[in-house]
């Protein structure tokens, strides 16, 4: 039996990958393989540093991201988006879960298996109420902020590891304090390694585009330190890796821990979205192809199911990892299934290969993939363009280096929010004259060649009539018509710019029209769309009105009131 077009068009819909897979090009698979070790060779040492700040063994890490990754690609409507484990929710889980196990690690472990559970039942119930509309408040201004200090705090994060001398935690600030405190620990074997590695991976980013020079560069050093004694001058090695899987499943996990992890998985699972949401979009936006966020929601509530049943804790998109997995060539998600492949077999078979990885070399990598992020010319176009669009993005940059990737993208939405709120609450509005020799009227404020029609006053809001802008609009309303004297015998309202409506806007009408009609004026609606017109006939407005008819232009309106009054 076939599969019918909509179980296909439904399976696709759900699946993303098997869209892309029907149309996949067998030029991209060098690209998407090249990427896809870069990643893991990235994938696996920050897998082990974040489960050490999640306060469990490294191989939790590791399997956080392998099960997760083996699951993501199949789901996520981006193409370059990584699926790992992150700083922020590796330190959330840690500080949450210390002081309820009681230090008890068998127990920390399937606690920690458990919030990623919860964080895919809430993440799935996302997807099924279709939030994702609410990342849309993230804007490209405010992405541009987020990139900028992404870029800068990955950078505060990485240049210690490149310089062989430990960082610290904190935000950036903290981080670059301590960096500049330090910058005289540095060992030089460590910075001749790092950075000869990010001179060769600048080269080739500049003069051999999708060439697998971060490959090469991961694969020499690999060489390298198992050929040289890098250890013995002071470059730490990413050292052992552990071997092996665990067993599939949530043992020990109770029904009356779902209540005490719940605030920490919401917690992780905000953390997530968002994340995700943001480098999601960031790379849709650069490569020219559109993000579903609500499908995101549904490849991070497969990711941490399979991230809990595997024994790691919440995963979510991370940036870093991210960078390297594009820098790397990534044309498809399907770089992410080679990485968690190859971090299986490594991870099974061949983890002691990897202990000769220098850090220095991991930390260039990831400084070559934040170049990109840093864009100063955009910003000081935004700055020429709106000063409110640049206070957004600021606030997102400094929200980014001053309280980590989650606040700086909250702040800037947030700001956005407000703005878009101050924009509705005054809209712009005008009185319109006619264009001369034609039957259209436009703004004659701005326009001042155009033309008063005698007697006649024309008012134009550009926007919905709503409870919050009510005051506003009818304050600017009778700011107009009062200077225009007495000389007025008719008012039309123009709403073909009004979208929409609420019982409000109803009663401002009411009000303004019973206003009018009290001077002694004719009251006239023009070009009212449909979903207005229906909202005036539930909210009574026809009573005293009479019928809302449609194809009621300005030209028309007029002449049809002349035609009244010279009758009369």
């Amino acid at each position: 039996m076939t599969d019918s077009p909509s179980s296909a068009v439904s399976l696709a819909r759900h699946g993303p990958a098997i869209g892309w897979l029907r149309s996949y090009q067998f030029a991209w698979l060098r690209g998407d393989v090249v990427a896809g070790i870069t990643l893991c060779a990235y994938l696996m040492p920050a897998g082990i540093g974040d489960a050490s700040l999640a306060g469990l063994p490294p191989e939790a890490g590791l399997y956080a991201c392998i099960f997760s990754g083996l699951v993501f690609w199949l789901f996520t409507s981006s193409r370059q988006t990584s699926v790992t484990v992150t700083s922020a929710i590796s330190l959330l889980v840690g500080s949450s879960l210390g002081t309820i196990t009681g230090g008890d690690p068998a127990r920390f472990a399937v606690l920690a298996a458990g919030t990623a559970v919860l964080v895919a039942v809430l993440a799935l119930l996302a997807r099924l109420v279709r939030a994702g509309g609410i990342v849309n408040f993230i804007s490209e201004t405010v992405l541009l902020g987020f990139k900028t200090g992404v870029a800068l705090y990955l950078a505060s994060t990485q240049l210690p590891k490149l310089c062989g001398f430990k960082g610290s935690h904190g935000d950036f600030w903290e981080r670059s304090g301590h960096f500049i405190r330090h910058v005289r620990d540095t060992n030089l074997a460590s910075l001749a390694v790092g950075g000869g590695a990010l001179v060769i991976l600048l080269l080739g980013k500049k003069f051999l585009k999708n060439r697998p020079v971060g490959l090469l560069v991961v694969a020499g050093s690999l060489v390298l330190g198992a050929t040289a004694d890098l250890g013995g001058h002071g470059v730490k090695l990413l050292g052992e890796v552990p071997q092996g899987l665990p067993a599939f499943g949530l043992q020990g996990l109770q029904w009356s821990d779902i209540n005490t992890l719940l605030p920490l998985a919401m917690a992780c699972f905000l953390l997530g979205a968002v994340e995700t949401a943001a480098i999601g979009r960031m790379f849709a936006r650069k490569h020219g192809y559109r993000l579903d966020s609500d499908q995101e929601f549904l490849a991070l509530a497969g990711a941490n199911l399979a991230a809990g049943l595997g024994q790691g804790f919440p995963t979510s998109g991370g940036m870093s990892q991210s960078l390297v997995n594009e820098t790397g060539g990534a044309r498809t998600p399907l770089s992410g299934l080679v990485a968690a492949v190859l971090m299986l077999l490594v991870t099974v078979y061949l983890s002691g290969m990897l202990r000769y990885l220098p850090q220095p070399v991991l930390a260039a990598i990831v400084l070559v993939a934040v170049t990109g992020l840093f864009q100063l010319s955009a910003l000081k176009r935004v700055w020429n363009f709106s000063r409110g669009e640049f206070a957004v993005a600021v606030t997102a940059l400094v929200g980014v280096l001053g309280s980590g990737l989650l606040m700086g993208v909250l702040f800037g939405a947030i700001l956005s929010v407000l703005l878009l709120l101050r924009r509705g609450a005054r809209p712009h509005t005008t009185e319109l004259g006619r264009v001369p020799g034609t039957d259209y009227f436009a703004d004659m404020i701005r326009h001042r060649a155009n033309e008063r029609v005698p007697q006649t006053f024309i008012f134009r809001t550009d926007g919905a009539l709503l409870y919050f802008n009510s005051e506003y609009v009818s304050d600017q309303f009778f700011a107009l018509l009062n200077s225009r004297g007495s000389d007025v015998k008719l008012v039309v309202f123009f709403l073909g710019t009004v979208p929409a409506i609420d019982l409000a806007g109803v009663e401002l009408l009411t009000v303004i029209r019973e206003a009018v009609v009290g001077r002694g004026m004719g009251f006239r609606l023009a070009e009212a769309h449909s979903g207005v017109r229906e909202t005036l006939r539930r909210g009574g407005f026809e009573k005293e009105y009479g019928p809302v008819v449609p194809d009621q232009t300005v030209a028309t309106v007029i002449r049809r009131w002349q035609d009244e009054a010279g009758n009369a």
